[in-house]
C-alpha cells in the first residue's frame, strides 16, 4: 500500500485568468507560502487532467507532464487520455 509521502498529487489546468497557458501544480509539494494562491489559481483554471505520480522517478513523470504541457501550448491537440498512457509507469497502485 503506498503511503502519502509516496506519491505526488497534481493538476494540469489551463490558466483562464491570467496567461490562457496550460499549467501543472503539485499540490503535495506546495510549501505553505504559496499553498492557499497555487490551489486557488488552479481550481480558477479549466481542468486538464489530475491524478497522482509516484515519488520514485518523479522527475521522469514530471518530463512527460511539461511535454505535454508545451504540446497544449503550441495549440497541438492532445487527449487527456493520451497522458494518462505516458504516465501509466509513474501511477501508483490503488490502495
Amino acid at each position: 500500500m503506498a503511503v502519502e509521502s509516496d506519491k505526488i498529487m497534481f493538476l494540469v489546468y489551463k490558466d483562464t485568468e491570467f496567461t490562457n497557458e496550460y499549467r501543472v501544480v503539485y499540490f503535495t509539494e506546495l510549501e505553505d507560502h504559496n499553498k492557499e494562491k497555487e490551489i486557488n489559481r488552479a481550481f480558477a483554471g479549466k481542468h486538464f487532467y489530475d491524478g497522482f505520480i509516484r515519488n520514485f522517478k518523479k522527475d521522469q513523470a514530471k518530463e512527460i507532464i511539461q511535454g505535454v504541457i508545451d504540446k497544449l501550448n503550441r495549440g497541438e491537440q492532445v487527449e487527456p487520455d493520451e497522458l494518462e498512457r505516458e504516465l501509466a509507469p509513474y501511477i501508483p497502485e490503488s490502495e
